[in-house]
């Protein structure tokens, strides 16, 4: 208890330290995700002179590559039988680790989550990179905190911060990686969570661009200026992307459910999206991989509204096939391409009309790449800035936080949920029993009194906290109050408490901002 609330004396000495640490974190963290992203650049430039050779030499090279397929699952399904936090995205898994649900073996995931991505998506499966480069990030952060013998209320802080700068890295966006922190993985802002997350997040993104250099991921160029008449059409844009968004994350519950029920386990489990992979790859490459490539190419090239309408359907349903196996990968970079190809078939549609000028569809597919992510993960502030970020279009901020609020706004009349808040939920469903493990283990929350909270308002005394909660600092500004029970705790306090790790989320919820009427 001493070394967890030894930064309280002297926040100012913890914040340097947290932003030393988190800057050595980063440059691990780039580096790792450097070397992920580089071979995995590589899959997406051998694979298809791989299946140019075997398409010369059949049928030895299709049995051959038959062969390495059913070797490839085999792997993967020993993997994730060693390790199931390896599977799917890696952001739920942070996300629970955060709350203090579950416990990560760092070194094992890292190694494992590195090895089955690389396979997963080198082969072509529709998944992408962000995700694991998230957990990477927090493999790293919280082995350097280990390492380093940190209490465990500063290894939240450099999990964190490693998670943010493994997105940073992934996609060349250092920003983008922080308000993700911030936004989607502790739903609040801490002061000391940004300090670390920001460091972490700008020497990842300079590690990796080092090594891999520094372009934006999508060669994008300069976006035409919208006329007034134009950017009218972002409101139906963001209707049309939102509405998408929403039925992704219904039909991607849905796979997940119909693999749960899958008479197939182990290997074979995996056996039907890389095959499918394969003949995909004859028929339509344009949907393997993460897609970057697609985006560009629908960038460079103009496609008729059919062909479109057959690449938004085969993505999307390849998409959902391969994530819901199981095998590890993300959804953030398919989620992207789905969002371009939803903005270019708006825009045909409406050329198509006569109330669009064809030659501003780029941007279309631009701003329905960041109305899809606000849908689907519903956090709009890091899909306008990712985008701006991945793009390099500084000067589309505003059109792209309009669409991305519409998109946010259908999801939400539509009560659609939040696709990391519904993986979260179904994997600790599924690790329902940890829940009694990690009982007892102590550590240090910081949380922000929300206006209208359970909090707001309230003596500390006539709270209902959870047992064995103790109170250790209010700060308000830069005053520091001592929680006794008289202290009426105001919007926008930062309460720190020593408490069980399960008990992170009853803290927060208490704490969480309420609509008063």
């Amino acid at each position: 208890m001493q070394d967890a609330l030894r930064f309280l004396a002297d926040e100012r000495a913890f914040r340097l330290r947290l932003f030393c640490e988190g800057t050595l974190v980063g440059i691990g963290v780039g580096i790792v995700v450097a070397l992920f992203r580089r071979l995995l650049e590589l899959t997406e430039i051998y694979r298809p002179i791989l299946f140019d050779w075997m398409a010369e030499s059949f049928p030895a090279g299709f049995a051959g590559w038959g062969l390495l397929l059913v070797v490839i699952a085999w792997i993967l399904a020993r993997f994730l039988t060693v390790e199931p936090l390896i599977s799917g995205s890696g952001i739920p898994q942070v996300k629970a680790i955060l709350l203090g649900r579950i416990r990560m073996n760092a070194q094992r995931v890292l190694a494992l989550k590195f090895i089955g991505g690389v396979l997963g998506i080198g082969v072509g499966m529709s998944l992408g990179r962000e995700g694991p480069s998230v957990q990477l990030g927090a493999c790293v952060g919280q082995w350097f905190s280990r390492l380093r013998l940190r209490p465990r209320s500063e290894e939240r802080f450099l999990l964190t911060a490693g998670s943010g700068a493994g997105l940073a890295a992934a996609f060349n966006a250092p920003l983008a990686g922080v308000i993700f922190c911030l936004e989607e993985l502790t739903k609040s802002f801490s002061p000391l969570v940004l300090m670390a997350t920001v460091a972490a997040a700008v020497s990842a993104a300079t590690a990796a661009g080092s090594m891999l250099g520094m372009t934006p991921v999508f060669h994008i160029g300069d976006l035409p200026s919208l006329s007034l008449a134009h950017a009218a059409l972002l409101f139906p844009l963001g209707i049309f992307v939102g509405v998408l968004g929403v039925l992704f994350n219904r039909v991607l519950e849905a796979a997940l459910d119909a693999y749960q029920k899958f008479p197939l386990q182990g290997a074979a489990k995996y056996l039907l999206p890389l095959f499918l992979s394969f003949g995909l790859a004859f028929v339509l490459p344009e949907v393997l991989g993460g897609g970057s490539a697609l985006v560009d190419t629908l960038i460079r090239k103009e496609f008729a509204l059919p062909f479109l309408l057959l690449l938004l359907t085969a993505k999307f349903a390849f998409t959902m096939l391969c994530f819901g196996s199981g095998v590890p990968g993300g959804i953030f970079l398919p989620m992207l391409v789905l969002g371009a190809l939803g903005g270019a078939v708006f825009a045909k549609f409406t050329a198509m009309a006569g109330i669009f000028d064809p030659s501003l569809t780029v941007s279309f597919i631009v701003y329905g790449m960041a109305a899809y992510f606000a849908a689907v993960v519903r956090s709009p502030i890091t899909g306008s800035v990712l985008i701006m970020e991945m793009t390099g279009s500084f000067h589309h901020m505003l059109a792209l936080i309009f669409v991305s609020i519409t998109a946010y706004l259908t999801a939400d009349v539509l009560k659609g949920e939040p696709v990391y808040d519904m993986l979260l939920e179904r994997l600790l469903r599924a690790r329902a029993r940890i829940h009694q493990v990690m009982a007892h283990h102590r550590t240090i929350a910081e949380f922000i009194v929300g206006e209208g909270s359970g909090l707001d308002g309230k003596t500390i005394a006539s709270v209902s906290w959870p047992e064995d909660c103790l109170l250790v600092q209010v700060r308000r500004g830069e005053t520091e109050l001592v929680p006794t029970g008289p202290l009426v705790l105001q919007s926008g306090d930062f309460v720190y408490a020593l408490a069980d790790d399960c008990d992170i989320t009853e803290l927060e919820e208490l704490a969480e901002e309420k609509i008063i009427s």
